[in-house]
This record gives structure tokens, C-alpha cells and sequence, in this order.
């Protein structure tokens, strides 16, 4: 039995659409518009193939009294064994984890005579891309410890078939300050347009919290493919919280892979990327 929450559905999603909304001040170029068709991995021609891809072959759900957890990732991870292994650690040491800090917080409410609210922890792996050498995956989690709300993040994962070992988009770059340089004009302009799709207004007083665009590196990175051969479509993910109060929720932010996007990439890598002219 599922356990529902009033929070669940409180954290709006950006759907990719509204990526296309612009303001006068930062009109989209040609390569954002392209970039900003479809988010990697989202449904759109062909939806119920790309559903079949992500149906879940290991789709862990527990739920009672003291928590509810779910734990899903797709069939093109199962059928790699060091992969489906490393998300089965991943799935058991996050399910730990909830048990303890739930029997912890249980037993403080049962002293304190409040309360308990049950923890939460749901996370869902889907496919982004499957190029001949990487297998990206994005992950969207939900969490809830007992408190007035609960907060969603996000995660990213690519599977390198040539070194059979897992890695984070930003390895394929030279380093991170090298990425953030070769993203920073068109991820900033994304954040404005987003928010103003939202009718939020940038706050940029010098003492404001959300002034500053924030490193896109310290964000989460889906690095997609458009005809299933190259890393050309990127994705970065903002959890609530990083550009904006936690009412504004999460942000998608599409951004083009350019020519300095790609001069950013490690040299071993660079054959897997092809910008967008």
C-alpha cells in the first residue's frame, strides 16, 4: 500500500516546452532553440517505444509504517551485470540508510510523545541516451524525513562500455572550470528565460541569496544523443532550492553543445561529441 503524501506533487516540474519561452533581454540563438526541442530521454515521437526502453526490469517498493521506498532502473542498465550491480549497492545502501535514520527519528518522537511521520525515499533511473560507447541515465529522487515538506534532487550516470566502469559527465571534460566557461553565457541565459516562463523576475540585488548564476558544474549533467551515435544534446538539472526559493521548484535547463562545448572534452572523448552548428 503506498503511502501518499500531501508534498508529493508539490515540487513543480519545468516541462521541457516552457525552455522555448523567452524574454526580450535573452532571445534564444539557433543552436539553443535546436537544443531546446525535446529534454534527453523525455517522451515525444515515438513515446511508447521510449517508454518500453525505460520500463523497469528492477523495480524494488516497500512500504509500511516507517517508510516507503522505491527504487527503479531500466532494462538497457539491467543487462549490463557491472552495471545492474553497482545500482543494486546504490539501491540497498540507500534503503539502509532510510531504516536508520527512520528508526532514529521514531524513537525520538515516541520520547518526545509527538508524532511520527514516515521517511521517504523514491528514486527512478531512466534511460537518456545509448550511443555506441555510453549509456547515460538520469535520476529524478524524492525524498521525505518529516518535515514540512520534502525535497526533490536529481542524479546522472554514464556507463562507459570501452572502459566497462561508471562515470560522471563532467569526466569527459578537461576540468570543470573548462566546462563552466564553455556553457556559462547560454545555461545564465536559460535560467533567465525559465524563471521568466514562470512570470518570475530575476532578483539580482547585490545582497540577494539567488543573484549570482550559479557554476552549471555544481548542478546535475544528462548528457543526451539525437540519432543515437553522439553526445550532441545536454540537460542540466536544478534542484529547489540552488537558483531560487524552494516555491519556485526545479528547473530543466536545455543547453546547446557547441563547438567550445566540445573543445572543453577531453581528447579521449572527443570523437563521442558532435556540436551543433
Amino acid at each position: 500500500m503506498m503511502i501518499e503524501k500531501p508534498w508529493r506533487n508539490a515540487i513543480p516540474l519545468l516541462a521541457g516546452g516552457l525552455l522555448l519561452a523567452s524574454c526580450s533581454e535573452d532571445k534564444p540563438t539557433k543552436a539553443e532553440k535546436i537544443a531546446a526541442a525535446a529534454v534527453p530521454g523525455a517522451p515525444a515521437a515515438g513515446a511508447a517505444d521510449e517508454a518500453a526502453k525505460n520500463a523497469p526490469p528492477s523495480n524494488v517498493s516497500e512500504s509500511n509504517d516507517l517508510i516507503e521506498f522505491v527504487y527503479s532502473y531500466p532494462a538497457d542498465a539491467a543487462r549490463i551485470p557491472e552495471l545492474a550491480k553497482l545500482l543494486d549497492g546504490d539501491r540497498a545502501a540507500k534503503r539502509e540508510a532510510l531504516i536508520a535514520a527512520a528508526r532514529r527519528d521514531k524513537a525520538a518522537a515516541e520520547k518526545g510523545d509527538y508524532p511520527y511521520r514516515g521517511h521517504t525515499h523514491r528514486q527512478t533511473w531512466q534511460r537518456v541516451t545509448d550511443t555506441r560507447r555510453f549509456l547515460s541515465l538520469s535520476a529524478e529522487i524524492e525524498t521525505y524525513t518529516g518535515g514540512a515538506h520534502g525535497m526533490q534532487t536529481f542524479d546522472t550516470l554514464v556507463w562507459d562500455r570501452n572502459r566497462r566502469e561508471q562515470r560522471k559527465p563532467l569526466d569527459l571534460f578537461r576540468s570543470s572550470e573548462a566546462f563552466d566557461t564553455a556553457v556559462r553565457e547560454a545555461f545564465c541565459a536559460g535560467i533567465r528565460r525559465a524563471k521568466a516562463a514562470k512570470g518570475i523576475v530575476l532578483d539580482e540585488a547585490p545582497d540577494s541569496s539567488f543573484a549570482k548564476c550559479p557554476p552549471a558544474s555544481a548542478q546535475t549533467i544528462w548528457l543526451g544523443s539525437s540519432d543515437g551515435r553522439y553526445l550532441d544534446r545536454m540537460t542540466i538539472a536544478i534542484a529547489p532550492y540552488e537558483v531560487g526559493p524552494y516555491a519556485e521548484g526545479s528547473y530543466r535547463i536545455n543547453v546547446p553543445v557547441t563547438g567550445p562545448v566540445v573543445k572543453a572534452v577531453k581528447d579521449e572523448f572527443a570523437r563521442d561529441f558532435l556540436p551543433i552548428n
